[in-house]
C-alpha cells in the first residue's frame, strides 16, 4: 500500500500541474528547465570548482540525511564551512541530537516540486544526495527501490542542472557484476550487476556523466566499498555483518555471520570515507579526469575480521548461517578496488587499515577494559 501511495502520489503530482513536463517519465528526457538557452559544455561549468571561502562558502543540502552516513557528513561539513550552511533532510523524524545540532528540513526525494522550493529558498549550491534503498533492502521491496533510486535521482538531476549545483551521489560496490575484474576492479570495466540497487547505481553513474557532457552539471561521484561506522544502524547493505560483528562482541563475545567465511570484500571505516567524499567535492574541476572514482582502504573477508577481533577479545566465537540471496551478491562484487586515479588525479589516501579499524569499533562499543590499542 505504501507503495501505490507513493505511485498515486506522483501521478497526481502531473496531473495537479507540480511537474512542468509529464511526458519526461516515459521519455525520459530532461527539457523541463532548458529553456531556449544554449546547452553547457564542461568548459563552460568551470565557475562550479572556484575555491570558497568566508561569504563565498557553499550552502549545503544533505538528501537522506539520517542514512549511515549523512549525519557523520553533515557534522564535517558544519566543521568547515559552519553549522547554518549545512541543511540535512530525511523523511524521518530527526532523533533530538540531530535536530538540535543544525538545520534540518523535511525532504522527500519524490517531490520535485518541494526540492525545488528547498534550494531556491535556501541559496543551495552543493546537493550530497544520499536517498536510495541498499543491497539487501532492495531486493526485498523492487518497486520502492526502483521509484527512490531511479525516479529520486530523475529529480534531483533535473534540479541541480536547473541550479547550476555542484552535485554528489555516491555509488557502490554493486555497481560491478559477476562478469566485472574482481581483483581488482578497475574503474572502467564490464558493470552487469545484478541487485536493482547495483542497476540503479550503473544508471546513477552514466546519468550523472551524460548531464555532465551535455548540460555542463558538475557531477561526482564515488564508488564506495562496505563501509563501517560505530554510530549507526545496519541499514539492510550486504557488508552490514562487519558493522554488527562489533557490539555482539562485546555483548555476548558470540556472533552469526550471514556471509560464508572466506568472503572477502572492499571495506573503509566511516571517517574515511566522509574525508574522501569532501575531498573530491572540494578538488578543482580541472584535476579531475573521471566523474566517478573507485575509493578502497582495506579488504578482507569474516574469517580475517573475526581473527582480528580475537586478537582483543580471546573468547570471542563466530559462526556461519550463510544467507544465500546475500552470498549471491558478495560473490557478484569485487573481492578488491583500484582506486589507482582516485590517488593520483586528488590525492586520495585512507587512513585505517584493519588493525585500526578493529581497535576503533571495539573501543567504541564499550570493552575499552580489554582492548589493547593497536601498536
Amino acid at each position: 500500500m505504501q507503495i501505490i501511495g507513493m505511485l498515486r502520489h506522483v501521478a497526481m503530482a502531473c496531473g495537479a500541474g507540480q511537474r512542468p513536463l509529464c511526458s519526461r517519465w516515459t521519455s525520459g528526457l530532461p527539457v523541463r528547465f532548458l529553456g531556449t538557452s544554449s546547452p553547457q559544455s564542461p568548459a563552460d561549468a568551470s565557475f562550479h570548482s572556484a575555491s570558497f571561502s568566508g561569504a563565498d562558502r557553499p550552502q549545503v543540502l544533505i538528501t537522506g540525511g539520517l542514512g549511515q552516513l549523512g549525519v557523520g557528513l553533515a557534522n564535517l561539513l558544519r566543521k568547515r564551512f559552519g553549522k547554518d550552511n549545512v541543511i540535512l533532510s530525511d523523511i524521518r523524524k530527526p532523533p533530538d541530537h540531530v535536530f538540535y545540532s543544525g538545520p534540518f528540513l523535511y525532504a522527500d526525494v519524490l517531490d520535485y516540486k518541494r526540492l525545488r522550493e528547498i534550494v531556491v529558498n535556501n541559496r543551495i549550491t552543493w546537493l550530497f544526495h544520499y536517498s536510495a534503498l541498499l543491497s539487501a533492502a532492495g531486493e526485498a521491496n523492487v518497486p520502492l527501490a526502483r521509484a527512490v533510486n531511479v525516479t529520486g535521482l530523475h529529480n534531483v538531476l533535473d534540479v541541480a542542472a536547473e541550479y547550476h549545483l555542484r552535485l554528489f551521489v555516491p555509488s557502490t560496490i554493486g555497481a560491478f557484476g559477476p562478469t566485472s575484474p574482481r581483483n581488482p576492479a578497475p574503474d572502467l570495466c564490464t558493470q552487469r550487476p545484478r541487485t536493482i540497487y547495483g542497476v540503479s547505481k550503473v544508471y546513477t553513474e552514466l546519468m550523472g556523466e551524460y548531464y555532465y557532457h551535455r548540460y555542463g552539471l558538475d557531477f561526482r561521484c564515488l564508488r564506495y566499498p562496505g563501509i563501517i561506522s560505530a554510530d549507526s544502524q545496519p541499514g539492510g547493505g550486504t557488508t552490514d555483518y562487519a558493522v554488527q560483528i562489533f557490539p555482539d562482541a562485546i555483548r555476548s563475545g558470540k556472533f552469526e555471520c550471514n556471509l560464508k567465511a572466506s568472503a572477502r570484500l572492499p571495506m573503509m571505516y566511516v571517517q574515511d570515507c566522509l574525508r574522501a567524499t569532501l575531498e573530491v567535492m572540494d578538488a578543482p574541476a580541472e584535476s579531475l579526469s573521471m566523474r566517478t572514482y573507485n575509493i578502497n582502504a582495506m579488504s578482507f573477508s569474516p574469517e580475517e575480521l573475526a581473527q582480528e577481533v580475537l586478537k582483543h577479545l580471546p573468547e570471542f566465537q563466530i559462526s556461519y548461517n550463510v544467507d544465500p540471496v546475500l552470498q549471491a551478491i558478495a560473490d557478484s562484487w569485487p573481492m578488491t578496488l583500484d582506486d589507482s586515479s582516485a590517488r593520483k588525479d586528488w590525492g586520495w589516501k585512507h587512513d585505517f587499515d584493519l588493525p585500526e579499524l578493529v581497535t576503533t569499533m571495539l573501543n567504541f562499543h564499550g570493552s575499552d577494559t580489554r582492548v589493547a590499542q593497536a601498536n
